[in-house]
């Protein structure tokens, strides 16, 4: 079977390349010209040249594709509205129709969990918890969970699309890093004196690819599944980085106020420099939340697998220190 992956040079798209080649598939990523493919190194596939946004090239890499991830998105709070809504939602809607003219079986749309409801206090969500625009904070979850609404509308006309969405993978290839790979890295290199507790789902990023497989095989058109794992705290996150890591977990707490107030600084000196900041307004208001997700549909209906915490991160770490992102262990960075 041949499956065109888009975005599949990145984190989670490289992974779901992998699965896929496991499996036996015939794979061709859908790849922007000078990108970056050193996680595709080695793997028996096809790269076509494109880009989301461009129907042509589209059309081109679907030739022949029985099934299409579309898993290509602009992941940034920074980046400029106009350019996260052309890509995001302009561009899930261009794969849907080149899809539909192509005669493709079966789309598998990556969202987010950024597309779900946000928890109130002690709440865990999951794919039935209501959406309050008005708690969408910023471009690109607003992009995100109008790009699911496009996919939802595709499938309500006769397309077979299955949405995931995805909550905070964590594991080898992390190239850009994500922002969750970034707390990895500053955790390792000791740029982390303290931290500011809030809640995510923590996943391994291999669990989410086979995820895509299998809502591609077992699925239901329309319906939407939490590609998650394990809920923690970041404070609890930081301890099983340092039980894997070899580094001290910091223990100074930081009030959200306090950093909140450092946030248009950095904003202000991201404009200046050209470098994404590493502290918004946006990031500082989610970070109120706990972000806790359940993936038990998927474990019930899909099968998803739930690889444990400490082999993720470990995986994560030595990655990281193999590549170059982070110094090794030493002894004066070994657990207390």
């Amino acid at each position: 079977m041949r499956s065109l992956v888009t975005g599949g040079n990145g984190f989670i798209g490289s992974h779901v390349v992998r699965a896929l080649v496991e499996r036996g598939d015939d794979v061709r990523v859908l790849a922007r010209p000078r990108a970056d493919l050193r996680n595709l190194r080695g793997l028996p596939i096809e790269v076509a040249e494109g880009d989301v946004r461009d129907s042509d090239s589209l059309a081109r890499a679907m030739s022949g594709c029985a099934r299409v991830f579309h898993v290509a998105a602009l992941y940034s709070f920074w980046a400029p509205r106009e350019l996260v809504e052309a890509t995001n939602v302009g561009g899930t809607r261009s794969v849907l129709a080149a899809a539909a003219r192509a005669g493709v079986d079966t789309v598998v749309h990556t969202s987010s969990v950024a597309a779900l409801g946000l928890p109130g206090v002690g709440e865990v969500v999951d794919e039935t918890s209501p959406v309050d625009r008005r708690l969408i904070v910023g471009a690109y979850k607003e992009s995100k969970l109008r790009s699911e609404e496009l996919a939802v509308d595709a499938a309500r006309g006769g397309q077979r699309v299955v949405i995931v969405n995805p909550s905070f993978p964590v594991g080898p290839g992390d190239l850009k890093p994500t922002p969750t790979g970034r707390v990895i890295v500053d955790f390792l290199n000791g740029r982390m004196p303290a931290y500011v507790e809030t809640g995510m789902n923590v996943v391994d990023v291999r669990d989410v690819a086979e995820g895509h497989v299998l809502a591609a095989e077992r699925g239901r058109s329309g319906e939407r599944y939490v590609l998650g794992g394990v809920n923690l705290t970041m404070r609890e996150f930081l301890t099983r980085l340092a039980a894997v890591s070899g580094c001290r977990a910091p223990r100074l707490r930081v009030p959200h106020g306090v950093v909140a107030a450092l946030a248009r600084p950095s904003e202000l000196a991201a404009r200046l420099t050209g470098k994404e900041p590493r502290l918004t307004r946006d990031t500082v208001r989610m970070s109120r939340y706990r972000m806790f997700y359940s993936p038990a549909r998927a474990i019930r209906e899909l099968g998803l697998p739930q690889t444990a915490l400490e082999v993720a991160l470990a995986d994560a770490v030595a990655w990281f220190r193999a590549n170059g992102y982070a110094r090794a262990a030493s002894r004066r960075t070994s657990p207390e």
